[in-house]
């Protein structure tokens, strides 16, 4: 794959800084982008987002923050639940439309930068069952965009597992083991949401294939 300057939405967790260090491996110019929405782990998100990135990027790291558009969500990912006490279901976690929210903002920053690429690390994940993580969304929203804003979005890893990201990750020295990636919880990792089990199941295989 061809990479070339452009936008990488990031949020903090392996697969994006995997992508930032592939950037860097490769000598591209980027602009990483995060975008508040209102999920409940986004301090957390940044906080490692700036401890991952090497500091010349963090000059460059662009904040866009529209948390109040989930403001009245009852997703477990805004509104944090206790895990003590409450269980909590993939379905829990749903927030209508994300994915399209996420990727329009990037691209029309992208526009408003006289950028025509916004690069995504999303992974076709076997836990994505929401509409706005499937094959057909993504190709319409990325024919969408580009034919009527000029904007390409690209998902590197769209094909790739979560253990073929890590392992990519690890090659380059990008730092995956301080970076967050948890649905549930907004500081320390559940280890149960569909993000923590793609993690662990991911690095569990990076330990056992060393």
């Amino acid at each position: 794959m061809e990479i070339k300057l452009g936008v990488i939405l990031m949020s903090g967790g392996l697969d994006s800084t995997t992508l930032a260090y592939l950037f860097i491996k490769e000598k591209v110019d980027f602009i990483p982008l995060i975008i508040n929405y209102g999920q409940h782990c986004f301090e957390t998100e940044l906080s490692c987002l700036k401890e991952v990135l090497p500091s010349q990027f963090l000059d460059k790291l662009e904040i866009i923050n529209v948390s109040d558009i989930y403001k009245h969500s009852k997703s477990r990912f805004i509104k944090p639940a206790d895990l003590w006490n409450e269980e909590i279901s993939a379905d829990d976690l749903y927030i209508p439309y994300r994915n399209v929210l996420l990727l329009t903002i990037a691209a029309s920053f992208a526009r408003t930068m006289n950028m025509s690429r916004v690069y995504s690390a999303f992974i076709n994940s076997n836990h994505a069952k929401e509409i706005d993580c499937s094959s057909d969304f993504f190709d319409n929203l990325d024919a969408l965009l580009e034919d009527y804003g000029s904007v390409k979005i690209i998902m590197p890893f769209r094909n790739m597992s979560k253990y073929e990201v890590a392992k990519l990750g690890i090659e380059l020295n990008a730092p995956i083991g301080r970076t967050f990636s948890c649905q549930a919880s907004p500081a320390i990792p559940c280890g149960a949401c569909p993000n923590c089990v793609d993690r662990l199941e991911a690095i569990t295989r990076l330990e056992l294939n060393k």
